[in-house]
């Protein structure tokens, strides 16, 4: 009987539970998710929740059309290539492919780095030709200036005593000349070179009626003598021994040109190299 009695109770209880929970506020439905299909609801329910203007106004979640003019010109350039699509993967044989090109490593960019900083100051191209660019020389002697003159300071790391006016063909030989032949003639200690002459608008030798000397074109350089690291002077004139010979008679591979003691008697205490313009090979004295 006590039993029965609270198995009553329970019943009851429950009972009064269910109708309480059923009578409990639902919450409203989500009137944006209505308007777009995501949520299928009652058309009481709908009615009764209250939509803002806000709302209301939101932009649907379904893609656009395509712009016209965006959609013309996929067509055009798939009709132009003859192709169902566009092939963004093919490269053209003259040009190259980035991707597939590897990034610089450190030791290419530091030696990139020290290249460009060994050009500063370079003229003719030549990271070892340091001077400047200077405007045209002409001269109302026919015959004399230089179009594309430079005004070098030194040539392979060799300073020169005077700035010499030049154009690059002397430039480029001399600093060959230099790095290739004297330096290592020297075993390294050379520092200068004395410039005993450089662009001058003068007849050959300074005979008068003669020809317009390479001097006066700018492709020629007159070398008097060499200053070493210890201070040491060897001069043409007073030093012509068996190293400067040596040294001058393998400019003839790098000169058109090339005139000193005992070649015609106007040479005598200086070494005369040119790049003369004329035809046949070199001229060696």
């Amino acid at each position: 009987m006590r039993w029965g009695l609270v198995l009553s109770v329970c019943l009851v209880a429950s009972a009064s539970l269910a109708e309480e929970m059923d009578r409990s506020p639902r919450p409203l439905p989500n009137p944006v998710l209505l308007s777009v299909g995501a949520v299928a609801a009652p058309a009481s329910e709908v009615q009764a929740a209250p939509v803002s203007p806000e709302i209301a106004l939101a932009p649907t979640i379904r893609p656009k059309a395509r712009p016209r003019q965006l959609a013309e010109r996929i067509a055009a350039l798939k009709a132009a290539s003859n192709a169902p699509g566009l092939d963004l993967s093919a490269v053209p044989e003259d040009e190259v492919d980035l991707a597939a090109v590897p990034p610089p490593s450190r030791k290419e960019e530091r030696r990139k780095k020290r290249e460009a900083k060994s050009m500063k100051g370079a003229v003719c191209g030549v990271a070892s030709i340091k001077g400047e660019e200077i405007k045209p020389i002409g001269s109302k002697v026919r015959g004399c200036g230089v179009d594309e003159p430079v005004a070098v300071t030194s040539v392979a790391g060799v300073r020169l005593s005077q700035t010499a006016t030049v154009d690059c063909s002397i430039a480029k030989a001399l600093n060959s000349w230099v790095e290739e032949v004297a330096q290592p003639a020297f075993d390294g200690r050379l520092v200068e070179l004395q410039v005993a002459a450089h662009y001058v608008c003068r007849s050959r030798n300074n005979v008068k009626g003669a020809k317009i000397s390479e001097h006066g074109k700018g492709r020629a350089i007159d070398i008097s003598g060499f200053v070493l690291s210890n201070g040491k002077v060897l001069t043409v004139a007073g030093d012509y021994n068996r190293l400067l010979r040596r040294i001058y008679k393998a400019a003839c591979g790098y000169f058109r040109t090339t005139l000193g003691p005992g070649s015609d008697g106007y040479h005598e205490d200086h070494f005369h190299f040119d790049t003369s313009a004329r035809s046949g090979g070199a001229y060696c004295r």
